[in-house]
């Protein structure tokens, strides 16, 4: 398939929605539908965080990670590996860091973060999230040809 092909066979979706600098859980968390997709990337992108202030899942000190569900609006449950090693710190303004999903393996149809948040730090930290659907015959490289600051595979 040559990369013309491959670029319009993505899907993009907004998981969190761009927003100021928060303090606290951050609004909005929409699961990403990876129905007919072979792989799955989400994206969390960075702006300005507040020093005192790293961001997480459910709480600053807790890694970002990813949840999954055979329904949008029901019980989601931990996407076993699809965790970032550490929270991203107070230090990383400005960087996009990754979470590769192979749908091959057992995997649930929606795909959303655990409850992105950033606390203790005034004001907080900026931050939205994309996700990525890759058609069954192209999957991501490495993190540095993607030029992202950190890629998890689950």
């Amino acid at each position: 398939m040559d990369m013309r092909a491959i670029l319009k066979a993505l899907n993009f979706g907004i998981m969190v929605k761009p927003q100021v600098v928060n303090n606290g859980d951050f609004a909005t968390n929409t699961p990403y539908d990876t129905a007919g997709k072979a792989s799955f990337l989400a994206l969390l992108i960075t702006g300005v965080i507040t020093a005192g202030s790293p961001i997480g899942s459910t709480a600053e000190t807790t890694p970002p990670l990813l949840e999954e569900c055979d329904t949008s609006g029901g019980s989601y449950t931990v996407i076993t590996g699809a965790a970032m090693a550490a929270v991203i710190p107070d230090s990383g303004d400005v960087l996009i860091y990754g979470v590769y999903v192979d749908l091959a393996k057992t995997h649930k149809r929606y795909i959303r973060w655990q409850a992105p948040h950033s606390g203790d730090g005034t004001p907080g930290a900026a931050l939205c999230s994309i996700g990525i659907g890759f058609p069954s015959d192209t999957s991501p490289r490495s993190a540095a040809e993607m030029g992202l600051a950190n890629l998890v595979s689950a």
